[in-house]
């Protein structure tokens, strides 16, 4: 698949006066100031993000309100329910607010709720508030989900059931009847970070609860390592306060981890210091994999676990729902992807719309994202259950996918999500109506251009420039993430030095030159392009900056995303 270059602008002026100010590389400089960081003092904050550069919890509108909610149940001896939804941000609030919650109370006054992803759907249930009114709970702390769950939270009033919504997703036009409402995507909420996932909101709902029962920060601190967890795998912005707590949390999983947290990373096989990376594609999967093969409850009872043995066997289940899920996954992205190549009519649509009753809907959206990874287009994966077809949608960058279902609402029976991703549920005789209305859409407001994914350059560097220092300071820019990637660089007119090799008939590796300076590289997916590193012509090369380890000698290497003869 070819792929467009974006080379961001560099303001020289500013670079050059932050290398002044720093001695450090200027490509860096112009990498720190395109991301807002132009001068010492914010260039500090950022490579040394401190705690006490998180906000005050009570600037979050409600927060009072919330706090006294949770005074009252405690002095008038109220059952507590947390509630969550089932993926790693629902599944790490629980956690962490259920055990900050049972030191403060007590243990008998407090349980946590997970909802089945596929007896009960997405966010507050009835069969949640039915079994808080069966076991007397009268307050339900909802974590990750509740914004939009207007009729359901009236429902729970009217059973003397109240709640306290900590949520970030956007609120609707009517907001839910509940006692307090943790959202900074409020219209009327001035609290200054907005992009907090929902283990964020509960951290500082916990923090607020520390401040106003004179508790020590390391009530609410010790359980960073989740909030850290959650907000690398919720994929939300890095920076604000998500960077610092994303920071601290990083230290405490490499140095303190919890016990569910040390049990997933020893299934990974991770033996060396995690990074953000990992945390996405090693711990986050086999947290999710619980809710989308099984029960999510079995995550949330890893991470509160505190005996070794427990947790093994819990950590061992999850393993196996991750098994299982990987399974699925590849063999129902086999068959989508087969039946795309095998329809021209398909392979010539600017979306991407698959459907068979028989796949597992816990995989649909990961599906998605894997046929984007062939097809870049808007795509939608259906399934079907009960006689209801179900679905995720995934979609391409600068295309508004929310819309997009929005448009096609007529023929859903329900819709919900946001720009990048979505679900979606309707009768199977709508499937083709919607399939029209859905690439009509997408045809109308996705340009060819939008149709050829892009790679965004950071700047443009000589290999002369590249050694252990350079990499040494890319490596303290981490936790990387939306809006602070990992730096993309750019080097041109590079020459094959006369080694290339193809590795299982798709990735290439090989040693370039530039100016009589060789480095290695490996570019993934890129056998394709082996003719223009073969071609002994000068070409240019995009690519980041990984250290490589074999047989104990670690040195540099580049992750090659993709090369082109140079002009």
């Amino acid at each position: 698949m070819e792929k467009r270059w974006n080379t961001l602008p560099a303001n020289n002026l500013a670079s050059s006066s932050l290398k002044d100010a720093l001695k450090i590389n200027e490509a860096i400089c112009k990498i720190l100031t395109q991301r807002g960081i132009n001068d010492y003092e914010l260039a500090k904050e950022y490579f040394r993000p401190s705690l006490n550069g998180l906000h005050d919890p009570f600037l979050m509108k409600d927060m009072e309100k919330a706090v006294s909610r949770i005074n009252q149940s405690i002095v008038n001896k109220e059952k507590i329910l947390v509630f969550g939804d089932y993926d790693v941000d629902g599944t790490t609030a629980v956690a962490s607010f259920y055990q900050f919650l049972t030191d403060l109370y007590h243990i008998d006054y407090t349980a946590f709720y997970i909802p089945h992803r596929y007896k009960e759907g997405y966010g507050v249930s009835k069969a949640g508030i039915d079994f808080a009114k069966e076991n007397e709970f009268k307050l339900i702390v909802c974590l990750d989900c509740g914004i939009k769950s207007v009729e359901l939270i009236s429902y729970a009033k009217t059973l003397g059931i109240d709640f306290i919504i900590c949520d970030h997703h956007l609120p609707g036009n009517t907001l839910p009847d509940a006692s307090a409402i943790l959202n900074p995507k409020q219209f009327d909420c001035s609290y200054p970070f907005k992009e907090l996932c929902g283990c964020g909101i509960g951290f500082k709902f916990m923090m607020a609860l520390a401040a106003f029962y004179h508790l020590p920060d390391s009530s609410y601190l010790q359980y960073l390592d989740l909030v850290a967890v959650a907000i690398a795998a919720d994929i939300v912005p890095m920076n604000g306060e998500n960077r610092i707590l994303a920071y601290h949390g990083l230290l405490k999983i490499n140095e303190s981890p919890s016990l569910g947290l040390k049990t997933l990373i020893n299934l990974g096989g991770i033996k060396k210091k995690l990074n953000i990376n990992n945390v996405v594609f090693v711990i986050a999967p086999r947290v999710n994999a619980a809710g989308r093969m099984d029960d999510a409850k079995k995550a949330v009872l890893l991470f509160i676990e505190k005996d070794e043995a427990t947790a093994a066997a819990i950590g061992d289940l999850l393993q196996i729902d991750n098994t299982e899920r990987k399974e699925a996954d590849s063999s129902i992205t086999l068959e989508a992807l087969t039946m795309i190549n095998q329809d021209e009519a398909l392979i010539r649509k600017k979306s991407c719309v698959v459907f068979n009753e028989h796949w597992h809907k816990g995989v649909v959206g990961i599906v998605a994202s894997r046929i984007i990874e062939h097809f870049y287009r808007p795509t939608v994966v259906l399934t079907q259950s009960d006689g209801i077809v179900t679905g995720s949608a995934r979609s391409i960058k600068g295309f508004n996918l929310y819309e997009a279902i929005y448009d096609c609402r007529e023929y859903l029976l329900a819709f919900g999500g946001h720009f990048a991703a979505a679900g979606l549920s309707m009768k199977p005789e709508h499937v083709n109506a919607f399939t029209e209305r859905f690439e009509a859409f997408v045809c109308a407001n996705v340009t060819d251009e939008m149709l050829i994914p892009e790679i965004v350059i950071d700047a443009e560097i000589n290999f002369a420039e590249i050694n252990q220092t350079f990499f040494n300071i890319i490596c303290q820019m981490e936790p990387f993430g939306p809006e602070n990637m990992r730096p993309v660089f750019i080097a041109k007119n590079v020459v094959n030095s006369g080694y290339s090799k193809i590795l299982k008939d798709q990735h290439i590796k090989f040693e370039v030159r530039q100016n009589n300076i060789s480095m290695s590289g490996i570019g993934f997916n890129m056998a394709h392009k082996s003719e223009i590193v073969l071609s002994g012509k000068p070409f240019d090369i995009v690519f980041t900056i990984e250290e490589n380890e074999y047989n104990g000698n670690t040195r540099l290497q580049l992750m090659v995303m993709d090369c082109k003869t140079s002009l």
